[in-house]
């Protein structure tokens, strides 16, 4: 039997990396001899179960709807599991030690079947009792060297493009437009004409509200912009309520008027029942950032580093290019960076201390992060 030796191997092809070959009676030994169940299959992922463990086979892929390696410290299961791994992943009754369990990852290459070590379930998702996904963590990262091997590169695709930056101090509904409809797919067949129904509301929400139609994201995911119907004024009646915040904790508005809409109205922040707070861009630039925000939120692959000192900010953002508005959100003042299908929002409460949160469109896109001396708590690249 050869153990992967991998972890500590720098500067050798992936060829020469030995590798713990599975078989029948290894995975026996894993799980115990005596009561096995499986294999069962998830999302192209073979489960054996037992009474000493778990043993979790995915194929080398790189492709969402599908089981398997998802970053160098996390593997998914995806799809509908049966009863016995639903039981066994989503937590045993208490009165068993089920939940102690070992859960042993393996990667099927080819003939051969390599050994990741095991991994603990971080989170994991049902419908009807069915479990559906299933993160797990390995309890060992893997070298990038073995991650390459594990998770092949998927094939280049074309990224959306940055056209969008020159227009965001000149038109910018020309701006969001190129920006959302590059970011978001269509969910539906052509995109209906634009129109000139009267409106009491701002060019700028029409205008979103337009491209929501067929690209309900552009909405929002983490906080949202309220669909047309559900606009309403405030406890006072002097504002328009149009965003808020996923747990209610803040909103945004307008000023209500009995007089036609403002052309780029400014967008007041509110607190519960603080004293509203102007933000820096007008209606205009707000859209386009509230865009950049939930597209980074919502995104597939994330890059999260732990807290950043600023020159460790100006690192990371070295080959990016800024977005040229002022400071989004009043709580932490928020800048945007951006490459082609990648957001970088950077935001601080003090100017000392940096929050930073990366969404990708595309794995690829977090290439231009891959070789930064950071330490990341999440990197999906």
């Amino acid at each position: 039997m050869v153990v992967d030796n991998d972890a500590g191997m720098t500067g050798q092809s992936s060829a020469a990396i030995p590798a713990l070959v599975f078989d029948e009676e290894h995975v026996s030994v894993l799980v115990g001899t005596s009561a096995i169940a499986g294999p069962f299959m998830v999302g192209g992922a073979s489960i054996v179960i037992g009474q000493a463990g778990t043993v979790i086979i995915v194929e080398a892929s790189d492709t969402p709807a599908r089981s398997g390696v998802w970053s160098a410290e996390e593997v998914r299961l995806v799809g509908s599991a049966p009863a016995p791994v639903t039981e066994r992943l989503m937590g045993a009754p208490r009165d068993t030690d089920e939940n102690s369990l070992p859960i042993h990852i393996a990667v099927r290459l080819g003939e051969e079947v390599l050994d990741l070590g095991t991994a603990k379930v971080t989170q994991a998702g049902a419908s009807d009792g069915v479990l559906t996904h299933c993160e797990m963590r390995l309890e060992e990262p893997l070298s990038r060297q073995l991650l390459d091997r594990v998770r092949p590169s998927p094939s280049p695709v074309d990224l959306p493009g940055l056209e969008w930056l020159g227009n965001v101090n000149g038109d910018r509904a020309a701006a969001l437009e190129r920006f959302v409809t590059g970011w978001y797919p269509t969910a539906g067949a052509a995109e209906p004409p634009a129109t000139c129904t009267p409106s009491r509301l701002p060019a700028g929400l029409r205008q979103l509200y337009r491209l929501a139609k067929q690209r309900p994201g552009a909405l929002g995911t983490q906080n949202s912009i309220l669909p047309e119907p559900d606009l309403h004024t405030d406890h006072l009646g002097e504002m328009v309520v149009f965003g808020v915040e996923n747990q209610g904790g803040f909103f945004w508005s307008l000023l209500w008027t009995l007089d036609g809409p403002e052309a780029d109205p400014t967008v007041w922040f509110r607190e519960f029942d603080e004293e509203p707070i102007a933000e820096q861009e007008p209606l205009s630039g707000f859209l386009i950032q509230f865009s950049l925000f939930e597209a980074s939120m919502s995104a597939d692959y994330l890059a999260l580093p732990r807290r950043l000192t600023a020159a460790q900010v100006a690192q990371l953002t070295e080959e990016l290019h800024l977005v040229p508005l002022r400071p989004f959100w009043p709580w932490a003042p928020t800048h945007f960076y951006v490459a082609p299908g990648l957001v970088v929002r950077v935001s601080s409460e003090d100017g000392e201390e940096f929050d930073v949160w990366a969404g990708a469109g595309h794995r690829s896109a977090l290439a231009p992060l891959h070789n930064l001396p950071v330490d990341w708590i999440r990197f999906d690249g």
